[in-house]
This record gives structure tokens, C-alpha cells and sequence, in this order.
């Protein structure tokens, strides 16, 4: 039998990372954590004026903290977890390379990569259409900011990376 696993999936803005990770934890019986979608029901209603990069980060930082303690509890009943956290920089990854090396637990990156025009025309659809994966508005300026801290899985990571092209 396999161990449960613990995938984190990690790509730029417009990627596909939600849709992927949906369709993963569907098709493993994994337990999905959606940042956006935490963020969205605990935090977006009070906030006032636009989103500060500290103050997101600030929350998000406790929102981690809150669903590493489920996946822990998830791989004790031997189900996996499926970790759609943007992960857009290496540090951020590591992070939760060491707690699951700290636990002893299996984990598997997955790269879902498309060409930034692709993405931000998928951002704009999303923007526009306000589907199944919209959480927030996401504006050419916010786009092209996290473009800018986005760093692909390279190195050892590449040891433990699925890549998807989408």
C-alpha cells in the first residue's frame, strides 16, 4: 500500500493551479486546500481599501500554520492532501519541503506551467467571468508583480516535480 502523499502545487498566476488541483484531488481522493479560497471567506470581507502584500502575507502565514496541522491529521488516516498555496518562490516551497521531511511525509511538486500571455488571458477570462476559480480581481499590475517573484522549480526540486503544461 502507499503512503498518503502530500502534493503541493506551485505555478505562476493563470497557470491553472486551481483547476489542476481540483482535478487531482477528485481523481487521488485527496483532501484539496485552496489558499484563495481560505483567504476569500476568512479575510477578504474585512479588509478595507486594496490588498497589501504584508498583510496578505501576514494571514496567509496562519492559514499554512492551520492547514499543515489537518494534513498532519489527514496522513495519520493515510489520505492524501492536495496544497494549492501559489508556492510562487522557492523559500516558500522549502518551507514545506521541511515539514514534510520533519513528519516523514511522501510529497510531490507539481509544475503547472503555460506561457504568460496564455495566463494572462486566462486571468482576464476569470476576471471576467467570475467562474468556478475566481476568488478576487486580479488587475494587470497584480499580475505582473507576482510575475516578477515567481521562480520556476529548479535544482533538487526537480527531483521530486511532475510538470503539467497547460
Amino acid at each position: 500500500m502507499d503512503m498518503p502523499k502530500v502534493h503541493l502545487v506551485c505555478g505562476a498566476v493563470g497557470a491553472g493551479k486551481t483547476t489542476f488541483s481540483a482535478e487531482l484531488s477528485r481523481e487521488t481522493g485527496a483532501v484539496l486546500f485552496s489558499i484563495d479560497e481560505w483567504m476569500t471567506s476568512l479575510f477578504t470581507p474585512d479588509l478595507q481599501g486594496d490588498i497589501e502584500y504584508e498583510w496578505a502575507m501576514e494571514r496567509i502565514g496562519r492559514m499554512e500554520s492551520l492547514i499543515w496541522s489537518h494534513v498532519r491529521q489527514l496522513m495519520k488516516l493515510d489520505v492524501d492532501a492536495v496544497l494549492d498555496l501559489g508556492l510562487l518562490q522557492y523559500d516558500h516551497r522549502a518551507k514545506f519541503y521541511g515539514l514534510a521531511d520533519k513528519d516523514a511525509f511522501d510529497i510531490c511538486l507539481h509544475f503547472i506551467d503555460a506561457d504568460r500571455e496564455v495566463r494572462w488571458s486566462r486571468v482576464q477570462g476569470r476576471n471576467d467571468n467570475k467562474g468556478d476559480t475566481y476568488t478576487m480581481d486580479v488587475d494587470r499590475g497584480m499580475f505582473d508583480f507576482c510575475e516578477g517573484l515567481f521562480e520556476r522549480p529548479s535544482g533538487n526540486e526537480l527531483n521530486i516535480t511532475k510538470i503539467h503544461q497547460t
